[in-house]
């Protein structure tokens, strides 16, 4: 009964997106419908989805700020713009899919998928038009090292929502997960794009990409922008090699340690440094939360439907049942999500409700939380179609017919979910 109770709730989540109602209102709408079915009491609904929303955002909520106001410091300072232009210039003409790859990578990592696209997409077409290849061949590797790392690392939203919902440690999150990504991308991206020669696509004309008249020195806007994985990195890799550690090291490898001491370096050196008044600089920390406050309600809602299904039962419920299952958990955990996914469109919402109902097989399997935060984030990248808002962004940028979109961009993500499931099994084999 618990089962089809939670079929239900998500039924009504899926229900409530195809009306075009908004994800966080979905989302606490299907978490009450669940608890009450499940028996609880209106006031104990109300109460389990306030406890989640809490436990939510006091895991998150600060990495979360801090890594948008260190991508809209990176974004705004031209930054972003002078590590394309540098990586572009050392890859040369015939390499340069590998370029954009690994553009997408490095202004990923501190950049939201929005934010990455916007800001490259004009590149992209300057890139193409004056190197005379495909469009395609260059944005594949764009949208797939952007989607790599919305899905696999943190600091961005869904996999620190997730790594908080199974307490998964984030240093770990994050080296699997890029011991994860490279492969993934490679194949996804430059080698996958190579096969798409065939689509013809008219590409639209587009205004020139605007950039900052004075960037900032290019060792400076790779050590800023790849500071906190770094950090985050050393700390880890020392903390797992070394006895002991002083604290202070460790302290440091903390995301929220590393992301802050990255925006101190980032509003000194790309702001103050190149003129820009507090007044101003202030101004767009303030953009770069309004910007991601919606995701964090959404991400909070996502917290409140996870505590329904613990507190409702549903939890212990699933891990009885699961408890004699020989199933991969990670495969499991990739697939409910990847249905979900299908089903409702939104990747941060696929990702939440699948964490919610997967929970308990990290108790009863003994899976590594971190590899369930990759199987998950992995299976919320699965075949994105109409439903899905990036779909159509990368339709109507490219100029593309709905069998080229279904072609290139669905393709390249089912691409990346399906590997990317296949490298957190062989991680699972390793560690």
């Amino acid at each position: 009964m618990p089962l089809l109770i939670v079929a239900v709730g998500v039924l009504v989540l899926l229900g409530l997106i195809l009306l075009k109602v908004r994800p966080i209102y979905a989302l606490l709408i299907a978490a009450v419908a669940v608890g009450l079915l499940q028996g609880l009491t209106p006031l104990h609904t109300l109460q389990s989805i306030g406890n989640g929303i809490v436990d939510t955002l006091k895991s998150i909520a600060v990495i979360l700020c801090l890594g948008a106001m260190l991508g809209k410091m990176i974004e705004v300072s031209g930054a972003a713009q002078q590590i394309t232009h540098t990586l572009i210039g050392w890859f040369g003409r015939q390499n340069l899919h590998w370029a954009v790859m690994l553009t997408g990578l490095v202004v990923g990592i501190p950049l939201f998928y929005n934010a990455g696209f916007v800001i490259l997409i004009p590149l992209v077409f300057s890139i193409a038009s004056s190197a005379g290849v495909p469009i395609l061949r260059v944005g594949i590797p764009m949208a797939a090292s952007l989607s790599v790392t919305h899905g696999f690392l943190p600091p961005h939203p869904g996999p620190t929502a997730i790594a908080a919902i199974f307490h998964a440690d984030l240093t770990k999150t994050l080296l699997y997960g890029l011991i994860v990504t490279v492969p993934t991308v490679v194949l996804a991206g430059p080698i996958f794009s190579k096969s798409l020669s065939h689509l013809k696509v008219i590409v639209p004309k587009r205004d020139a990409a605007k950039g900052q008249t004075v960037m900032p020195p290019v060792a400076l806007s790779f050590i800023i922008a790849l500071f906190p994985v770094g950090l985050i990195a050393v700390s880890g890799v020392a903390t797992y090699l070394l006895p002991s550690v002083p604290v202070v090291v460790t302290a440091l490898g903390t995301p929220t340690v590393a992301l802050a001491l990255a925006l101190l370096l980032a509003v000194y050196f790309f702001g103050v440094r190149q003129g820009m008044t507090l007044l101003t600089i202030s101004r767009q920390v303030y953009l770069s939360i309004k910007d991601i406050a919606l995701i964090l309600l959404v991400i909070a809602a996502g917290g409140g439907f996870k505590q329904v299904l613990i507190d409702s039962g549903v939890g212990e419920y699933i891990k009885q049942v699961t408890a004699e299952i020989t199933f991969s958990p990670l495969v499991l955990a990739w697939g409910i999500t990847a249905l979900l996914r299908v089903s409702l469109g939104s990747a941060t919402v696929a990702a939440l409700t699948a964490s919610g109902i997967v929970l308990p097989l990290v108790a009863t399997s003994g899976a590594a939380p971190e590899l369930m935060v990759l199987a998950v984030g992995a299976g919320s990248l699965f075949f994105s179609h109409v439903n899905d808002t990036g779909f159509w962004m990368f339709k109507e940028y490219f100029n593309l017919s709905l069998k080229q979109t279904f072609l290139s961009w669905t393709l390249m993500e089912s691409i990346v979910s399906v590997v990317g499931l296949a490298g957190v099994l062989l991680l699972q084999k390793v560690i």
